[in-house]
């Protein structure tokens, strides 16, 4: 399933880097219909993807592959389901822990309504080989959403996750006046024998359906998704883990984007040490825009945001950050009547060092979300291609 030969999609991408840049390289293509990918580095120096393969009847196969001493593995099924919640913003993930195990992240049908889920973890000892049984990260079994996940792995083994939690929704009398029936952002954790730990409640009130982030920090670990208040502004907060405890939520930037719907658009984080950088979509006074701030104090304060769109941007955003302080920022700009992937490596001066356009989608739901990771000096974007023989694509981008 790897690419060798230079097709004429690399010929074309070789013509849209910038001058001296070198082209994105197709480093790997799944089969015809895949999609929803999600892309990690793992602590071994390896990477892992995820995405979606239909399958007969209306059922989808969960598939993962990793990529070791410069080769990917052929794909496993990690489960197939007739009742996957599958959705063009909300996909499986998957990391590797500090012991080498991998574990997966999927959503699941509760019910008959149309977004009542639940959070699924399955965990595999052998690379894939074999799964153990899924468990169910939130001890609220309401039949209500539970999604938009990310998972980090623990030091000690295991991992944290954070996601959004309908169950106040289901339960509209409980909580503080403003806060009933709210979607909030939850905490849990998987421990390294794979037993889940109590969850917690961050924030009660956030926004609906936009894309939560966690990084782990000198200090601890950090939350940024896109809050949510009573005037419905819709900026992007972040949460502290500090001595053990969470601090109150704070804006990354204050936006005063104020919009009375989910945006289904959210933030991306990446930490190292006590160096933090943040990515984010706001429409604020009718502008769209895909802006990136930076700290050096582990969140606890964030610089004056950067421009980082090239005019009209639909956001999805994403950032990695690499050792020499420079980020890579990626989103999908507008085209006309299309969309195009597109990246920036910005220095820690904030100019941008690089650029990349990585492929054309549709600028609809269709052309859904990308994923990037860092594996040496390397950053590698996965995103889908579309037509008939379209499928989830595996870009290598040369790093500084």
């Amino acid at each position: 399933m790897r690419i060798t030969r230079l097709t004429p999609l690399l010929a074309l991408l070789a013509l849209r880097s910038s001058a001296g840049t070198p082209p994105p390289l197709l480093d790997f293509s799944g089969p015809p219909g895949s999609a929803k990918p999600f892309l990690t580095a793992t602590p071994s120096g390896g990477l892992l993807a995820t995405w979606f393969e239909p399958r007969d009847s209306g059922r989808f196969a969960l598939r993962i592959a990793s990529r070791r001493q410069g080769r990917w593995s052929d794909p496993a099924t990690v489960a197939e389901r007739p009742n996957f919640f599958v959705n063009w913003a909300d996909f499986p993930s998957a990391i590797e822990s500090q012991d080498g195990r991998w574990i997966v992240h999927w959503l699941e049908k509760t019910a008959t309504k149309s977004y009542a889920y639940h959070i699924r973890l399955s965990v595999s000892a052998d690379q894939g080989a074999s799964w153990s049984e899924p468990v169910t990260p939130h001890s609220d079994r309401s039949a209500t959403e539970h999604g938009f996940v990310t998972l980090l792995a623990r030091p000690t083994g295991g991992a944290d996750l954070v996601w959004l939690d309908a169950r106040q929704m289901a339960q509209p009398d409980s909580g503080a006046e403003g806060q009933r029936g709210s979607m909030a952002l939850a905490i849990g954790a998987i421990d390294a024998a794979g037993r889940i730990e109590r969850d917690a409640i961050l924030d009660p009130k956030t926004c609906d359906c936009c894309q939560t982030a966690l990084a782990r920090t000198s200090t601890g670990l950090i939350a940024v998704y896109r809050d949510r208040s009573d005037a419905e502004i819709r900026d992007i907060a972040v949460i502290r883990q500090v001595n053990g405890r969470w601090t109150q939520p704070v804006p990354v930037a204050v936006d005063g984007w104020v919009y009375r719907a989910c945006p289904v658009n959210g933030p991306a984080v990446a930490a190292e040490g006590r160096q933090v950088a943040v990515v984010w979509y706001t429409g604020a006074d009718g502008a769209p825009r895909v802006k990136l701030a930076r700290s050096a104090d582990a969140a606890a304060s964030f610089s004056a945001p950067l421009r980082m769109d090239d005019g009209d941007p639909l956001g999805r955003s994403e950032v990695e950050l690499l050792p020499d302080g420079s980020v890579l920022v990626l989103w999908l700009e507008k085209v006309r009547e299309r969309a195009e992937w597109r990246a920036k490596l910005v220095g820690r001066d904030g100019r941008v060092r690089d650029r990349w356009t990585l492929g054309e989608v549709a600028a609809t739901r269709e052309g859904g979300f990308s994923r990037a990771a860092r594996l040496g000096k390397d950053l590698y974007v996965a995103w889908t291609s579309p037509g008939p023989q379209g499928g989830v694509r595996i870009h290598r981008l040369g790093g500084p």
